[in-house]
């Protein structure tokens, strides 16, 4: 058996009975997809709150390709490389459109599938295609922007080809043409800021807001932030000053989720070896004695206590890996 705690970041015990590590991708090819499996990068954004009966793919392939035209740079990152270290790495040699994204865990390969965002960036808005195998059609074929279907934290890699498409590379477009992006927050207070003093900004927030998954295990941000009904907007607005709001398009508006917890009294709060961060409501930290009831029983105290207060149904944005495969705890009055 293998031990998955150190393959996840919020290292709750569980077993695994084989893994298989791949640093090249044609390995993708000899193997027999029939079995159940899950495919796992830097387990930034999976907890296993099981024993997990398939096999475990990690992907671990390296190598960064930079090419450039008249007006941009194109990278070709293969999916095992680290994403914090692509951003740093790039700002440093004067490619620029990474740097709201700096210090956000995991890899390459897994940036696509969550549509990763930070500080009024997506990832969306800087990739070109996505590379990978095919496993139902057993072939190696590339997606476009387009193709990929990118919605805010989501993909067509968590649907349509959920469990079909084993992501190899990314390709990503950064145009030389820079301009910083500075509607988000703590950066609206920069002044001309280089792409380095952003980069360097964004480490610092995140740093102060978000617990090191090396010093207190963690997944980062645990639940999607909601986009809810205007209406209901207007309503919370009427009971709670300053609420955080977002507008996504006329009718629709994204909510804070860190702020609704810590609205619901939860900011802190605990049960079993899981606790909700001081430091910031939308992270749950192993205090080191967790175990996975813990972590599901204060998932759905959260949605719970969150949906009873503001009506607001939360999403776990973290995938939950169980015997046979992913899993999901959704608030208890959905299912009436």
């Amino acid at each position: 058996m293998i031990s998955l705690s150190q393959l996840h970041t919020f290292a709750l015990p569980a077993y695994a009975k084989r893994l298989i590590r791949i640093e090249d991708p044609t390995e993708l090819q000899t193997i027999d997809w029939q079995a159940p499996f899950i495919v796992l990068g830097e387990g930034s954004n999976t907890v296993f709150v099981d024993d997990y009966q398939g096999v475990i793919i990690q992907i671990a392939n390296k190598g960064i390709e930079i090419s450039e035209s008249t007006d941009a740079y194109i990278l070709n990152v293969a999916a095992g490389e680290n994403w914090h270290q692509l951003v740093t790495e790039c700002t440093e040699q004067g490619i620029y459109g990474f740097e709201n994204l700096a210090l956000i865990p995991g890899t390459v390969g897994a940036a696509p599938v969550q549509n990763i965002g930070a500080y009024g960036v997506e990832v969306k808005d800087l990739i070109t295609s996505v590379s990978g195998y095919n496993i139902e059609q057993g072939e190696y074929q590339t997606l476009t922007a387009a193709e990929c279907q990118f919605a805010y934290r989501d993909s067509i890699f968590k649907h349509a080809l959920l469990g079909k498409f084993v992501i190899t590379s990314v390709e990503f477009t950064l145009t030389k043409a820079w301009q910083p992006q500075l509607t988000y927050g703590p950066l609206q207070d920069l002044n001309a800021p280089s792409a380095l003093q952003v980069m360097q900004a964004v480490i610092a927030i995140r740093s102060n807001k978000l617990p090191d998954p090396a010093v207190e295990a963690n997944s980062g941000s645990f639940f999607k932030n909601p986009i809810v009904p205007n209406t209901l907007i207007e309503s919370l607005d009427k009971q709670y000053e300053n609420m955080p709001t977002y507008p996504v398009c006329a009718n629709t508006a994204k909510l804070a989720a860190g702020w609704l917890i810590e609205k619901a009294g939860l900011k802190g709060f605990k049960m079993g070896g899981v606790q909700v961060s001081n430091k910031q409501a939308l992270v749950l930290i192993n205090t080191g004695t967790a175990t996975s009831d813990d972590l599901l029983a204060m998932v759905a105290h959260i949605q719970n206590k969150v949906f009873s207060q503001f009506g607001v149904v939360l999403e776990h944005e973290v995938r939950l890996v169980a015997k046979t495969g992913e899993t999901k705890v959704e608030v208890a009055a959905c299912h009436k």
